[in-house]
């Protein structure tokens, strides 16, 4: 049957009515943003964005921007997309308003808000604080110099970088944030990397410093970590912020923090020196991986010691605290629990410091203190508190006093020691049931169960007849049954333990015979990804492909699945030293590549072959 042009038009507008039938629509707030760069170079351009989610919106007003000249602007872009989720419909529309401007003055830009009119309301954008950076002195340099000597201009046409390779385009420097400290009192050490925009960094690899003489604790940085500029003696680089460890020192005296090896991966382009044509027009060069060494510098820790002045309130404690303490009840009667609950808080080395003594009652059972940490990384200091509960028993009526719990601790901003005090308590106990003692059930986790005075045993004495028998346990047919029972229950025991062994033996096999196989399916799962130009996906693919390959290649259990475990593995098989660093360095390139700049579809086409070639190296060293 064949339906008309107008019947259709009619019929459309009715079968999505009836589609949407039931779908709920989700309205958003309007919200207005502004975006610019943190970094700029000084006369370079750069963009300024805002964007409001709305259609309506009107009367856009540019604040007014100082130290900054406008090339062209404000130049409008709409973007929108709709989608259905459990019967929602959400639609997103963005309208963006863009400048192209460019710095005339070195040091931090603030530029207020922008305001705009919508959905009714007046709206203000947040305000930008962009940093200005001085021209890179090299750029100037061989700008006033013009082309330069003709040795100069003979590197530029072989495809040579004058910093290539010299240590000053990529390198990796350790910095702290003081180099004087007292003992036990937070420092914070960074390794950041420093690259030239021309350096193409794929992988960067390391391992734990050492640092014997200090507690440490690692910084948890954002999984993705992007590139800032940066000016660093004369130069502007491209910084990132690769580890952070927050350190606390042992012992005084110089302390070192030994120089630390890294091991980057740059991707160099050749230029192709063939004479063939078409190789001149269709692979004019073509990139090489080269590894670079980066080591820090050994960086001197002065470490003073603690002053005099500690007494037997001090717990080791060097930062700055506060406490508070709280009572569950100071009516009770004997028997019964009494709580009292401390928190100890503010910013130091809360880790490290131990539990407080509060001095209760000689005839009150005391039990070890339940301790809770909740403390976390924050601005390159551990902050938080530690959580005390403290637990008594009175066993006997009348009026007792619990003392303030004295809390000495060192303030390194003042150099001197501070004593913190709790709320003195006074308990009124009362007598129980039965005079003065009484049952009471305590839910609380200790080392040992709680005793209640003259009730631990009551003696109920009964009336007892003996009798004689003649009947004999020993050698009659119970005794040699229970003789001989434990004797085969040991013996299924271990018949079904061999065959659990022997099947999980087989299971494994199974798993390192099809490790290629599986590992081949999930790479071509990455290969068409990867012509599709769907890079997240790609790159989680390749690493579910590379770990399932290693966890059954070498049965290696999910949860134990690391770099250092895979390497220790092969390297028990007897693999060489070069299939172990591939390995390795493939599984850094895993993990850094998404992240870098530079071409996408290049970077996971080296990837995967790179994959291909180290599976197959790996294939050949363990049969």
């Amino acid at each position: 049957m064949n339906i008309s042009e107008k019947t259709r038009r009619l019929l459309l507008p009715a079968v999505m009515l009836i589609l949407l039938t039931g779908v709920k629509a989700v309205a958003q707030d309007a919200t207005f943003t502004a975006q610019a760069p943190q970094a700029v170079v000084l006369g370079e351009r750069f963009r300024i964005t805002y964007k409001v989610n709305t259609r309506d919106a009107k009367e856009f007003r540019a604040p007014d921007m100082k130290s900054i000249n406008i090339l062209s602007g404000p130049n409008t872009s709409t973007s929108s997309s709709t989608s259905i989720y459990n019967g929602q419909v959400t639609s997103t529309y963005t309208l963006t308003y863009t400048y192209v401007a460019v710095a005339t003055e070195e040091g931090d830009v603030s530029i207020d808000g922008a305001t705009i009119k919508a959905n009714g309301k007046q709206l203000t954008s947040n305000k930008l604080t962009i940093k200005v950076l001085p021209p890179d002195q090299a750029s100037s340099q061989q700008q006033s110099q013009g082309q330069g000597s003709g040795q100069a201009r003979q590197q530029q046409s072989s495809g040579q970088s004058s910093t290539a390779g010299s240590g000053e385009d990529l390198f990796m420097l350790a910095t702290v944030d003081k180099t004087t400290v007292y003992e036990q009192e937070a420092l914070l050490l960074t390794f950041k990397i420093y690259k030239l925009p021309s350096v193409d960094l794929q992988t960067m690899s390391s391992k734990m410093p050492d640092l014997k003489n200090f507690h440490v604790q690692e910084v948890e940085l954002p999984q993705q970590k992007e590139f800032n500029l940066e000016h660093y003696n004369g130069r502007n680089y491209q910084t990132m912020v690769w580890l952070q460890y927050v350190l606390f020192p042992q012992h005084s005296g110089e302390l070192e923090i030994p120089a630390t090896p890294f091991e980057g991966v740059v991707a160099q382009r050749v230029e192709n020196r063939s004479n063939d044509v078409f190789d001149m027009f269709f692979n004019s060069s073509r990139y090489v991986e080269v590894k670079r060494e980066l080591t820090t510098r050994t960086i001197k820790i002065n470490v003073k010691p603690l002053p005099q002045g500690k007494t037997n309130a001090f717990y080791g404690g060097v930062g700055d605290f506060n406490i508070s303490s709280t009572i569950n009840s100071t009516d009770v009667t004997a028997n019964d629990a009494v709580t009292i609950r401390v928190i100890l808080s503010g910013t130091g080395n809360l880790k490290l410091v131990k539990t407080p003594e509060i001095k209760f009652p000689q005839d009150f059972d005391i039990y070890d203190p339940k301790v809770e940490n909740k403390y976390t990384i924050k601005g390159g200091r551990q902050t938080g508190n530690k959580v005390y509960e403290y637990l008594a028993i009175p066993r006997h009526a009348g009026q007792y006093t619990i003392p303030a719990l004295e809390f000495q601790y060192f303030d390194p901003k003042s150099g001197s020691y501070k004593t913190l005090k709790t709320d003195e308590y006074t308990l009124n106990v009362a007598k129980g049931q039965g005079g003065g003692e009484s049952q009471t059930s305590v839910s609380y986790v200790n080392k040992e169960d709680l005793k209640f005075v003259g009730q631990d045993v009551r003696f109920h004495s009964t009336p007892t007849v003996l009798k004689s028998t003649d009947v004999q346990f020993f050698g009659s047919f119970l005794f040699y049954l229970c003789l001989i029972l434990p004797l085969a229950i040991l013996l299924v025991l271990v018949l079904i333990s061999r065959k659990r062994i022997a099947d999980s033996a087989n299971a494994a096999k199974v798993k390192v015979k099809k490790a290629s196989s599986v590992a081949t399916k999930r790479l071509k799962v990455a290969r068409k990804l990867m012509k599709e130009g769907r890079k997240d996906d790609f790159y989680d693919e390749m690493m579910r492909a590379l770990q399932g390959y290693f966890g059954d290649k070498l049965a290696i259990p999910v949860a134990e699945l690391s770099k250092d475990n895979i390497e220790a593995e092969l390297k028990r098989r007897n693999v060489s030293d070069e299939p172990v660093k591939l390995v390795i360095g493939l599984l850094d390139n895993c993990e850094f590549a998404r992240y870098a700049p530079g071409d996408d579809s290049g970077k996971m086409d080296r990837l995967y072959e790179q994959a291909v070639s180290v599976i197959g190296q790996i294939e050949g060293s363990i049969k």
